[in-house]
């Protein structure tokens, strides 16, 4: 994972970071938008003291509707080193934090292990959660075995040409698959001690306005390639921001009645260990004009 010939992402921009961008945008170096105890994940990542989320600037996605564009596209935040990283991570410990969830951390992976194995090494003991948008490299995520305790991937298409028009990625749903069987095969099932996860994978679906993304094929291909015991978190919290006032149709919100046929496909196909999460379906919305 050299970031002076970068390849750590299905982008393999190949370009030497400490000089020039790739489609990420980001630099050598880490940096680190906002750190806190965040009650807003699902509950058995937040429990009842939250979840250790440290947000990472840039992403290697272009998604037109973020609701994080500041820090995804734009980059707002602060640099730091491996030492720093470890550093947040020791003091959300000591705060109480369940879990360490790191947020869009795959155009960062080196430093982050890095901070991983530093921070580990001087005490280290809650669960790390990696908390991407599946669009991995499988070789980069081997070098994370043994460090990240927990896989939160997005699964956001089920169709390469929509994941292209809303994302810019051309090749994304046969590379976030590969991926989210790799994160399988290191953590197993979603493992919960007393409520609260400690361990495996659960795979995150975001029902876009009128289901565009497909999250019904989403459902079908986890279920016959990874099983229905498989631990989904199915969300209807979609709201228009950054550039979806240009795409009329995803510039409103997710209806519940979308949400809902969603939600009972996932029934039918024999889901029982997931979160359901549809309070945003009817979020009053002020359109967001991008510069």
């Amino acid at each position: 994972m050299d970031l002076n010939n970068c390849t750590i992402c299905p982008h393999l921009c190949g370009v030497d970071r400490s000089c020039k961008q790739g489609f990420c945008r980001s630099s050598e170096k880490l940096h680190i938008s906002t750190f806190q105890l965040h009650f807003w994940e699902e509950p058995v990542l937040s429990g009842t003291r939250g979840s250790g989320t440290i947000f990472f600037s840039h992403c290697n996605m272009r998604c037109v509707y973020c609701q994080n564009y500041q820090i995804s596209q734009y980059g707002h935040g602060k640099t730091a080193d491996p030492p720093e990283l470890k550093d947040i991570m020791l003091s959300l410990q000591e705060s109480g934090a369940h879990n360490i969830n790191l947020v869009t951390p795959t155009h960062v992976t080196p430093l982050i292990r890095d901070a991983l194995i530093i921070a580990k090494h001087e005490g280290l003991q809650i669960p790390v959660v990696w908390n991407s948008n599946a669009y991995e490299r499988i070789e980069t995520l081997q070098e994370l075995e043994g460090l990240v305790d927990m896989y939160l991937p997005d699964l956001r298409y089920a169709e390469d040409e929509t994941a292209y028009t809303y994302s810019g990625i051309k090749n994304y749903t046969r590379i976030a698959r590969q991926a989210i069987r790799e994160m399988k095969r290191q953590t197993g099932r979603l493992k919960t001690d007393e409520g609260i996860a400690w361990k495996g994978l659960l795979i995150r679906l975001l029902v876009l306005p009128g289901n565009i993304n497909r999250v019904d094929l989403s459902l079908d291909w986890i279920a016959r390639v990874l099983g229905v015991e498989t631990s989904i978190s199915l969300l209807g919290q979609y709201y228009p921001a950054y550039k979806s006032f240009y795409y009329p149709e995803i510039n409103k919100g997710t209806d519940r009645k979308t949400y809902r046929k969603i939600a009972d496909h996932a029934a039918k196909l024999g889901f029982d260990n997931g979160f359901l999460q549809e309070t945003g379906s009817s979020r009053d919305y002020t359109p967001d004009f991008p510069e």
